[in-house]
């Protein structure tokens, strides 16, 4: 019995140094757990999950090495024993196929964290491995690199031009139907309102060379080519800077027009120079000045400025806005006779009269009307710019009924009443 029981406590015993041997080749971590045996044969070659023993080595390297980069010293067998075991009080066995797996996988801790898997000091110094990222960091740190400050960058300009602000534009031109530049001859009447009880005239004349003589200034004024406003603008400027007064007043005006005239001549009762109060007058107000007779029927303008004649006709209202300036001369003549030509299926036809303002309509019962076998169609045809005849057709059933307009006629138009049922 007793050297059964020997038999029995011996091979516990090597039962258990046998199983102790794995456990601690398990639990070796950093430089020797991945480097070949003394004995010169080559590591095992790594599993399937397992990175290159190239990159543990670095990776295990940079975080258990000591700063004297000597190896980490072996734990003790109870110190090894104490880690193995849970929170429950029992003992974990690992492999060290597993220890290799999980060595490899774990990313490299930064400079100063603790390495839970190691025993050795950690080094100081910059991290290994991928870096951490960092929003917000990142963000501030490239905040004024060129690259990515396009805030700093100036903005393309605006060539589109929709929003963009207009250029100061001189303002527009008044018509001169509304403007009145002062010239030689004309009377003008000045006042200074800082003097309202002086007996002194008011009145100055220009003068030959389109100058004033005004005693305040005590020389001659050149007021020629300008408007009364422009002249009272001058007259304070140049009172305030003589020192006459600290906040001179003047109001300037025409007593008397003298300088702009225009001259007629022709049919008319009252001919001669007629003298205008704008720069520029509509012609049916020099016409109706001078009275045209009632044979005159024409006016014939011969421009000052450019030498070219313009005729017009008195009964054409849109054409008696013409405007008329300084030294143009007006002829009122008698209109030349103007005919139509009527034909087709008409009473009486052949050339008649022409007034200006004729339709259709007059002209056809000026004619004595259309015969019994006259259609509703009339042709009219004109001559364009080029000689060449434009025909536009009517229809008198619907002009008379109030559907169609009735056209105006020009003096040279060809009338055709078409027979009922013919041809175009």
């Amino acid at each position: 019995m007793r050297k059964f029981l020997s038999a029995v406590v011996l091979a516990l015993a090597c039962a258990a140094a046998a199983s102790a041997a794995p456990r601690q080749a398990g639990v070796r971590v950093g430089p020797e757990a991945d480097e070949s045996k003394p004995g010169g044969g080559s590591a095992a070659a790594p599993k399937k999950d397992e990175k290159p023993a190239g990159d543990k080595k670095d990776a295990a390297s940079a975080n258990d090495k000591p700063a004297n980069d000597k190896p980490a010293a072996r734990p003790s067998a109870s110190a090894k024993k104490d880690a193995e075991r849970g929170t429950n009080g029992s003992e974990r066995t690992q492999t060290p196929a597993s220890v290799s797996t999980t060595a490899a996988t774990v990313p490299p801790v930064a400079s100063g964290a603790t390495n839970a898997t190691s025993d050795a000091p950690a080094r100081p110094g910059p991290a290994v491995g991928l870096p951490v990222a960092n929003p917000a960091a990142g963000s501030d740190a490239n905040a004024n690199t060129p690259d990515n400050n396009t805030s700093a960058q100036p903005a393309p300009p605006n060539t589109s031009g929709a929003n963009s602000p207009a250029p100061n534009a001189a303002p527009p031109a008044p018509p001169l139907t509304s403007l009145y530049r002062i010239g030689v001859g004309d009377i003008l009447d000045i006042k200074l309102l800082n003097q309202p009880d002086s007996r002194q005239s008011t009145l100055y004349t220009v003068l030959a060379g389109g100058v004033i003589e005004y005693p305040l200034i005590r020389g001659h004024v050149a007021v020629a080519g300008m408007t009364a406003e422009e002249l009272s603008a001058q007259l304070v400027a140049e009172l305030r800077h003589r020192g006459v007064f600290e906040r001179p007043q003047v109001r300037v005006s025409v007593r008397e027009y003298a300088s702009h005239a225009v001259l007629v001549s022709g049919l008319v009762n009252d001919p001669g120079t007629k003298i205008l109060r704008r720069e520029a007058v509509p012609l049916y107000v020099v016409v109706a000045e001078s009275q045209p007779k009632p044979e005159a029927g024409r006016a014939v303008i011969t421009a000052h400025a450019t030498g070219k004649t313009t005729t017009v006709d008195l009964l054409d209202a849109a054409a008696m806005n013409f405007l008329v300036q300084q030294g143009d001369v007006v002829n009122l003549v008698v209109r030349p006779p103007e005919f139509f030509y009527v034909g087709g299926e008409i009473a009486s036809p052949g050339q008649k009269s022409f007034h200006p303002g004729m339709t259709l309509t007059q002209a056809v019962l000026a004619s004595g009307g259309v015969t019994a076998r006259a259609g509703a169609r009339v042709k009219v045809s004109r001559q364009g710019p080029d000689g060449r005849l434009v025909s536009t057709e009517y229809n008198l059933d619907e002009i008379e009924g109030g559907v169609a307009p009735d056209p105006a006629l020009q003096q040279g138009d060809r009338i055709e009443v078409l027979r009922a049922g013919g041809r175009k």
